[in-house]
């Protein structure tokens, strides 16, 4: 059973979930690689808040957070990760730690415009596919807040659902010059690190340290250093405090006040809630992926896999899902659940095999029958049955004389071309029209005309006098 939670932006609450939107841009607007320098530090409205486009409410996208930005949990039955939590005394916690000043490592790039900035999210492209709930992500969304979006629908309430968070909060790295966004790809894990970053309104309660590991694997892992401040004293007031995962899918529904209008809703189908007082300095989690249906692609393995439970095959889409995936828009479109109630991989097979054998039988069916005349009455006298058949015996006719004087010219061409010198051959080849070289060049202007080599020599023919 899935409980789901659907999130709607209306005017009456626009103003409590302000604070939440984040700007989003494209990687490519980024500082180039490299040290970031802090040059300058964004500057933010009096109110505290960065500038908004209000355009987003015009555009059918359907969503908002929980009431006074807490989290629910929607389901944590462990049906996609598992996970496991270290302390400080692990030695696991130290080898899920990525040192980011280590070389060896890979190349790490400090986000100009994330290091420098205040509720703003920038995506970045992966180099290798990375499992995300049975779904290969190419690209995510880094944001200042200590989170990383997964949607492919982007939006400025990024904080409501498809999130990695480390430690989702109020960071504002554009406070301090010591505090950095910076993140390194090196094919195999993805490590975003959030270094010194303080709490917009808490700046004097000290700078935390954490990252985000994803892994080619599918394995996700959180790490801390620095947590000046226990969950509980960050405070969800002004933004959402979530540490977990999360993700949705988008429907198209009918809009209330018109009915042929699409609206695009967002249905958060699973979250992992992680417990607040496992999260201190020098600590560790490991989330490890479990199969889900979408990676069985073929309707044996879909439904007789013991990895894997609830999957059902859609046939018409060849996909093996249990329905709750990104892809539940088409599961509804082609109605795949119905199809699925009754039918086994046999049937599917007899279907496939007898829709062919009776396309096939049709299809001789169709050839053997004499096609109807065009026009009215389907009954035929005698007198025009006969006419018919001596029509088309006379095309059969035509169209074989036609082929028979076509062979005996094909003939005819072979014997010359390997015969020249015979008597019957000689005398059509001295009747062409470049047989004497002389006359190539009568109709030309003055000059020469480059000939290509060989050509003339064929034409010229030495024999006897017959």
């Amino acid at each position: 059973m899935f409980t789901f939670v659907q999130f709607r932006i209306s005017t009456q609450n626009i103003n409590h979930i302000i604070d939440d939107w984040y700007s989003v841009t494209s990687e490519q607007h980024g500082e180039p690689s490299g040290a970031d320098s802090h040059p300058h530090r964004a500057q933010r409205s009096s109110s505290g808040h960065s500038k908004i486009s209000r355009a987003v409410l015009g555009g059918g996208l359907t969503i908002n957070t929980l009431p006074d930005n807490v989290t629910r949990v929607v389901e944590d039955s462990g049906k996609y990760y598992t996970w496991r939590t270290f302390g400080p005394k692990d030695q696991r916690t130290e080898e899920l730690w990525v040192d980011m000043s280590d070389e060896s490592s890979g190349q790490v790039r400090v986000h100009g415009i994330l290091s420098n900035s205040y509720k703003q999210a920038v995506k970045v492209a992966l180099s290798f596919d990375f499992p995300f709930y049975g779904h290969y992500l190419r690209q995510i969304t880094i944001a200042t807040g200590g989170f990383i979006f997964t949607g492919d629908i982007t939006h400025r309430m990024l904080t409501a659902t498809q999130y990695i968070a480390p430690l989702m909060a109020n960071f504002d790295p554009s406070y301090s010059r010591e505090s950095a966004v910076q993140y390194l790809d090196n094919g195999e894990v993805f490590v975003v690190q959030w270094e010194r970053v303080r709490l917009s309104g808490k700046e004097s309660e000290g700078a935390f340290t954490f990252q985000a590991s994803l892994y080619k694997t599918g394995t996700i892992a959180f790490s801390y250093r620095d947590m000046p401040l226990s969950l509980d004293g960050i405070g969800s007031a002004e933004h959402p405090v979530k540490v977990g995962l999360s993700d949705a899918f988008m429907v198209m529904q009918p809009s209330p006040p018109s009915p042929d209008a699409q609206r695009r809703t967002i249905y958060e189908y699973h979250r992992v809630e992680m417990d607040s007082t496992n999260i201190t300095s020098f600590s560790a989690i490991e989330f490890t992926p479990l199969p889900t249906c979408l990676e069985h692609a073929s309707c044996e393995l879909c439904l007789s896999s013991i990895q894997t439970t609830g999957c059902s095959w859609c046939n018409v889409l060849q996909r093996c899902s249990n329905g709750m995936d990104r892809h539940r828009q088409e599961w509804l479109d082609y109605a795949c659940s119905e199809e699925s109630k009754n039918e086994t991989c046999e049937d599917y097979s007899r279907g496939d095999g007898s829709n062919g054998s009776s396309t096939s039988a049709e299809m001789e069916d169709v050839s053997s029958l004499s096609p109807l005349p065009k026009g009215g009455d389907d009954v035929r006298t005698d007198s025009s049955t006969k006419s018919v058949g001596w029509t088309n015996t006379g095309v059969i006719a035509g169209i074989a004389a036609v082929l028979v004087l076509l062979l005996a010219l094909i003939l005819v061409a072979l014997c010359i071309n390997y015969h020249p010198t015979a008597a019957a051959p000689l005398h059509f080849i001295q009747r062409r029209k470049d047989y004497w070289p002389s006359l190539k060049f009568q109709k030309q202007h003055p000059g020469y005309t480059e000939v290509e080599g060989g050509h003339e020599k064929e034409s010229i023919v030495e024999a006897c006098p017959c």
